[in-house]
């Protein structure tokens, strides 16, 4: 990563965070503030100039990858789409994109972060909010489960060695938009109604 003369603080401290993220990837939750300096090029004196302690830059990562996962739903939202279920979308979209690894990475890092409890309550809160979005956006609670569902086991298949983007996977995903652009088609077919 280099030296951080000539950089703000502002980028200094994004470097910072990147190199965290790549040494937790590498290392684990366990990698050391030297070990973090290192990837970032930094002396851990500079690292703890703008992280005070391994905790705080760790809450931050992790702040940092939920903003990242948040901006990848947004950027899905289609401005057009208006039609009940358009955040369900959205998040088919974000999470399942053949060309989109970084919300799938978000997710996977801040998955490692969870160990430590700060960081798993900002996760528990930051799924709370998007699951309230998620109920509000006009589909069948049941429906929204399914697809909120596959598309997080769909999203996960890669994080355990398994493909992404298969043309099956592809076909699903297209009938899962389908059933959110229809969900009449669901009650139809809901057994037990």
């Amino acid at each position: 990563m280099g030296r951080t003369a000539g950089r703000s603080p502002e980028d200094t401290r994004r470097a910072l965070l990147a190199a965290a993220g790549a040494a937790v990837r590498a290392r684990g939750i366990h990698a050391s503030l030297d070990e973090i300096a290192r990837f970032a090029g930094v002396s851990k004196g500079g690292l703890i100039y703008h992280f005070a302690s391994k905790d705080h830059l760790i809450l931050e990562l992790a702040r940092d990858q939920l903003a990242v996962f948040q901006a990848s739903l947004d950027a899905a939202i289609d401005p057009a789409d208006r039609a009940p279920g358009r955040l369900a979308r959205a998040y088919l979209r974000s999470v399942l994109a053949d060309d989109e690894v970084s919300a799938r990475e978000s997710i996977g890092l801040i998955t490692q972060l969870m160990t430590v409890p700060a960081v798993a309550a900002l996760a528990r809160a930051e799924v709370e909010r998007i699951d309230a979005e998620l109920a509000a956006d006009g589909l069948p609670e049941d429906l929204l489960a399914l697809v909120v569902a596959a598309a997080d086991g769909l999203s996960a298949a890669p994080l355990w060695g398994g493909s992404a983007g298969t043309p099956a996977q592809r076909r699903l995903i297209e009938r899962l938009v389908h059933l959110t652009r229809h969900p009449e088609l669901w009650a139809v077919t809901a057994p037990g109604e």
